[in-house]
């Protein structure tokens, strides 16, 4: 149901009349507002029929008041003029607000909320707001029935220009959380140093005054369609978890195909509710169940070997609680990316241990990556950036805390250790190490740089995919490939290694050559440090979502190794997200 703003109605104030001044409505811009049922998991506000008039507190009116609206004393020829009581209220409500002090005076302090003819737009206000819990967003920081209330409440036009004021800064804090978000990236981890687009709020409100006002509200959101099936897939779950969730656990540690007994049955019936099997009677393991737990795996990052292990089993037992509250996150960081992100680009999910290219929203590669490990010093932080170029047979750089804190203390024990490593001076040349007392430095004082040849030993390998940055972070090869193996693949120093670096190279390259294997092919057989430019850099996103949609309308769902959408989630409950599952 749609939503109806109060009806486009103003106060007036009568006449004087035996000495007193008294308040009617003339179709009052205070008319009270309605709640109507909430429909499709909005609560929407209705207004009152266009007839029905409402006197708020008001005497009698005599033959010798005016319905109008409030004006200000007619002007003496000498004095200043006098601002009318909305004015006056109105700019001392937004006095302290730079922005919005502003935008008032630019338009001579004229309501946009409160006046004559702004009932379409306070409607598709309410209708926008009304969708603050669908979309993982604190509902009584905008809730439409405490604003219409406020209508219901206004007395004079004093109380509307504080009302005015009221309503566009609502307006203002809707379009800061629903574009890029409730939360400050930064104040939840120091490994979260991505630069949310924020937009300027001056620019927002006067586009809005100029605009279409549902349309305009309409794009405000994230428009990815990502956005759109995550807002689906969280009303799917809280219809869900109203109806019981999806039943009992399943106990035991393993569950293999040709296994019978309570355990299997619990399994089968489980996978039923979460829709992987269809209804069965079968009491045993059989190749349908197995089918079934080899399609949850693959959703769920799992080696789909069809055995109910461990892992699995323990990602099958998570609760829709949980689920739902990954998908909240995951609306929370799509706000915090709601920016284009390349036609063509590189997208890293670090939940997912994989590395994508992306070209017009279609994966067109695809490879496993290994992540930085789990201590807060070593996970891969996430940020936005371009890839610009390439190196070929890089040396490796040793970070200077790699080198005092893991290579120092071996160097000081011997001085011969990490001899694949060579130690530079400050003027570049490699010292010969018995010459140097090591136990003489620390970490503080050490004065070398270490450094790694070019060579299949590298720990880079043999390929880096560059995008500079502070953090020092980039994609790169690397010869420990066993490593791609496992489920879980955090075990870098924050760097992200692919799984199939030269394939991400001829990805990259194919844009600019006939034949990207051979330009790549020809810088590595040289044996030394080579550089590729991309002639039009890549945008690379490296992000971390546990929750995601696929284009045919399921979800993926992975393990929060770094812990971080436990404090999002936390973070988003101070700032007064809700789970509400009976709404759905």
């Amino acid at each position: 149901m749609p939503i109806s703003a109060p009806e486009d109605r103003r106060v007036a104030v009568s006449a004087p009349s035996r000495g007193r001044s008294r308040l009617v409505v003339a179709g009052a811009v205070c008319a009270a507002v309605a709640l109507a049922p909430a429909i499709a998991g909005a609560q929407a506000v209705s207004a009152p029929a266009a007839d029905a008039g409402v006197t708020l507190s008001a005497p009698a009116i005599t033959g010798d008041q005016v319905s109008a609206p409030v004006a200000a004393p007619a002007a003496d020829p000498v004095a200043a003029p006098v601002l009318s009581p909305f004015h006056q209220a109105l700019a001392a409500a937004v006095g302290s607000d730079k922005v919005l002090a502003e935008f008032y005076q630019a338009r001579d302090w004229k309501p946009l909320w409160t006046g004559m003819g702004d009932a379409g737009r306070r409607q598709a206000f309410f209708q926008a707001i009304s969708t603050a819990a669908d979309q993982g967003l604190p509902q009584e920081r905008y809730d439409p029935r405490i604003l219409a209330q406020a209508f219901r409440d206004v007395q004079t036009e004093r109380d509307r220009g504080q009302l005015e004021a009221r309503m566009s800064r609502t307006f203002l804090d809707w379009a800061h959380d629903v574009q890029t978000g409730v939360l400050r990236p930064a104040s939840i981890s120091s490994a979260l140093v991505l630069t949310v687009p924020l937009r300027d709020p001056l620019k927002t409100i006067e586009a809005f005054a100029s605009s279409d006002p549902a349309g305009y509200l309409a794009k405000l959101p994230p428009q990815m369609p990502q956005y759109r099936r995550l807002v689906k897939a969280k009303m799917d779950m809280e219809r869900l978890i109203a109806a019981g969730g999806w039943g009992p656990t399943v106990p035991g540690r393993k569950l293999s195909p040709g296994d019978n007994g309570p355990d299997v049955v619990a399994l089968r019936n489980r996978l039923i509710a979460m829709g992987y099997l269809g209804r069965t009677n079968a009491a045993g393991y059989d190749g349908q169940l197995q089918a079934a737990v080899q399609l949850f795996q693959e959703d769920h990052g799992l080696v789909p070997d069809g055995v109910a292990g461990p892992e699995t089993l323990g990602q099958i037992n998570d609760s829709a609680e949980d689920r739902l509250k990954s998908i909240v996150v995951a609306l929370e960081r799509l706000r915090w990316l709601n920016m284009p992100w390349g036609k063509r680009h590189v997208w890293v999910n670090e939940a997912d241990f994989t590395a994508r290219v992306v070209d017009d929203g279609k994966t067109t590669f695809e490879t496993r990556a290994v992540i930085g490990r789990s201590q807060l010093d070593h996970q891969s932080p996430e940020f936005s950036d371009q890839i610009e170029f390439m190196v070929v047979n890089p040396y490796w750089n040793v970070p200077r805390s790699i080198a005092t804190k893991e290579y120092l203390p071996q160097l000081q024990r011997n001085p011969n250790a990490v001899s694949y490593l060579q130690v530079v001076n400050a003027q570049g040349q490699v010292i010969d190490r018995n010459s140097v007392d090591f136990n003489q430095y620390t970490k503080n004082t050490f004065p070398f740089e270490m450094k790694q040849p070019p060579s299949s030993r590298n720990a880079l390998g043999l390929v880096k995919f560059m995008f500079p940055n502070r953090w020092n972070i980039y994609l790169h090869d690397t010869p420990s490939k066993s490593l791609f193996s496992r489920n879980t693949r955090d075990f870098s120093h924050g760097c992200i290694r692919l799984n199939d670096p030269f394939d991400m190279a001829y990805t990259l390259l194919a844009p600019q050559t006939n034949d990207p294997k051979a330009v790549f092919k020809a810088a590595l057989n040289t044996g030394k440090e080579r550089t590729i430019m991309l002639k039009t850099p890549v945008p690379v996103h490296l992000t971390y979502f546990t929750a995601w949609p696929t284009p045919k309308g399921g979800m993926e769902y992975r393990r929060d190794v770094y812990g971080r959408d436990a404090l999002i989630f936390e973070a988003l409950q101070k700032a007064g997200v809700a789970l509400d599952p009976l709404r759905g």
